[in-house]
């Protein structure tokens, strides 16, 4: 059965992509998998007033079941009309690597798809994406598509290192494939371990200090493809305060480092349109839950743990949405 995403009270990415690139905000992207973290962003969104993308992984479709999930979608879209009823929110496929898989995406209700060929050649990357786009656009869902490789390990995506993106490639590439949005590599990574030690230094505090961005190729870009919305991955920044949680109650992140804010905010004012957000997400849940069980090994109760797990992660979201992304307070000028 085809499921529009628009009988599921779904929008595209197409109005809050042309008002993140007109104000310099960035829209976030947050994966999901479970109940708890779909309350902890629809509701993290709503009160921050924040367009934003519910992002889902094929491992994360597996795991929720996506007959479930496209009821959860329609659910959390009924709850944003209760909570914020101005705000809209697109479902996206994220890293789908196959044209099947984005076709059953699409007909499921999802109202934008990742298409990631980059694992391909340049030429069998623009094959595949091309066929992707030609389906999704009889739907009115949107494309992204991606340049570049980024190391790290998010769920089945699994590089060892990073390719930068090209510039002298992007041209072509949007020309051949007509994606509504391009994921490119600029020095960002998937994971909690986005670098090794060795690509660090460390500050004062013995603290370890990450590469900073490629900037100089995000802006050569931005001159060859002037107005293109353009989207991070791999863009956690790991949080000091939830890898430090989680070590302090029987955890073993080790050299966990991930993008400081300060470079991810300066992005988001650029031509960089879409922040995709995971690690973060995952840190702060199990950071408080594993709190709960070092402070009452007795619970068994998961709301008990759950609960608190699900506010820490909605109390991240609104600062972010607020202090990095700067997408807090521009759903009512998208939609209001």
């Amino acid at each position: 059965m085809t499921v529009s995403y628009k009988d599921l009270g779904l929008v595209n990415t197409k109005a809050m992509f042309k008002k993140a690139f007109e104000l310099k905000f960035a829209v976030p992207a947050y994966n999901f998998n479970n109940m708890e973290q779909l309350q902890a962003i629809v509701t993290g969104c709503a009160e921050s007033d924040s367009p934003f993308i519910l992002q889902v992984s094929s491992g994360a479709r597996k795991y929720a079941n996506q007959t479930l999930l496209r009821y959860m979608a329609q659910g959390a879209a009924e709850l944003l009309k209760e909570l914020n009823p101005h705000l809209k929110f697109a479902l996206h496929l994220d890293h789908g690597d196959t044209f099947e898989l984005c076709k059953n995406c699409i007909d499921s209700g999802f109202s934008s798809v990742m298409i990631d060929g980059s694992h391909h050649s340049f030429e069998k990357n623009i094959e595949l994406t091309r066929q992707v786009v030609e389906y999704a656009h009889q739907h009115d869902v949107t494309v992204e598509g991606e340049l570049g490789v980024l190391a790290g390990i998010e769920d089945d995506v699994v590089a060892a290192e990073s390719v930068y993106t090209q510039p002298d490639e992007v041209e072509e590439f949007l020309e051949k494939t007509g994606v509504d949005s391009l994921a490119i590599s600029i020095g960002t990574s998937h994971g909690a371990n986005k670098f090794t030690p060795e690509q660090c230094t460390r500050n004062a505090e013995g603290v370890l200090v990450p590469p900073p961005l490629r900037f100089d190729i995000l802006e050569e870009i931005e001159k060859r493809i002037p107005g293109f919305p353009i989207v991070l991955h791999g863009a956690s920044s790991v949080v000091p305060e939830y890898v430090n949680m989680i070590n302090s109650h029987g955890g073993a992140l080790k050299d966990a480092v991930g993008i400081p804010a300060d470079q991810l905010r300066r992005a988001a004012t650029s031509a960089v349109c879409k922040i995709n957000i995971d690690s973060d997400g995952r840190l702060a849940m199990t950071a408080v839950v594993r709190k709960v069980f070092h402070d009452s090994p007795a619970e068994f109760d998961p709301r008990k743990y759950l609960g608190p797990a699900r506010e820490e992660l909605k109390k991240m979201i609104i600062a972010k949405n607020q202090d990095v992304l700067g997408s807090a307070g521009k759903g009512k000028l998208i939609w209001g």
